[in-house]
């Protein structure tokens, strides 16, 4: 089985080329959602003992979460330190099944693959990319984001130029969603050989 890491920086379109993959019959875990369903499950008392008052209902408040962290390098590596491991766990459970069902490649969607070294777990890495401006558009469309927080999310991510440079395929989505679909289809038909 191949498995491909699939990375890109925020709103490059990584979720929506994760989706196409997935449409194609590709088995796709997203670290994201994971961490979702944790934060709503067995995360949820960790970090509260962690970081007090980020959760509520028995769920992680994420917007409380990010305040107690954003900005200190000390709180990320110790929410790291915690989600990680978790994420890892349900990674190798997703990776395991789709062996035991013969999948021919799977995607690791992971958004910080290089940042947390996840390049050393996969085959292939494919990078989703569209030019700066597209970027910038895209994020600053989202409710609750500024340019602040964009710079201190960009800070921690590797720069999209490295992570263009060290990808084996790159998708970019800065043209239709038809394109960005071409673009994955040959990916697919590159590595299953067909």
């Amino acid at each position: 089985m191949i498995v491909i890491g699939l990375t890109g920086s925020i709103a490059m379109g990584k979720s929506t080329v994760a989706g196409m993959f997935a449409e194609a019959g590709i088995p796709v875990h997203s670290a994201d959602e994971t961490v979702h369903q944790l934060y709503a499950g067995r995360a949820a008392p960790l970090l509260e003992a962690a970081f007090p008052g980020t959760v509520r209902g028995g769920v992680v408040d994420r917007a409380a979460l990010s305040k107690a962290v954003l900005g200190d390098e000390q709180a990320i590596k110790r929410l790291e330190s915690i989600v990680h491991p978790l994420v890892r766990e349900d990674e190798a459970r997703f990776l395991e099944a789709a062996r035991k069902s013969q999948a021919p490649i799977a995607v690791l969607d992971i958004p910080l693959l290089f940042e947390t070294g996840g390049q050393e777990r996969v085959d292939q890495v494919v990078v989703v990319s569209a030019s700066p401006d597209i970027q910038r558009q895209r994020v600053l469309a989202r409710p609750g984001m500024s340019q602040e927080r964009l710079a201190a999310i960009l800070a921690r991510q590797t720069p999209d130029g490295e992570k263009r440079a060290r990808a084996d395929f790159v998708i970019d989505t800065s043209g239709s969603i038809e394109d960005t679909r071409r673009q994955a289809e040959e990916i697919v038909r590159a590595l299953s050989g067909a």
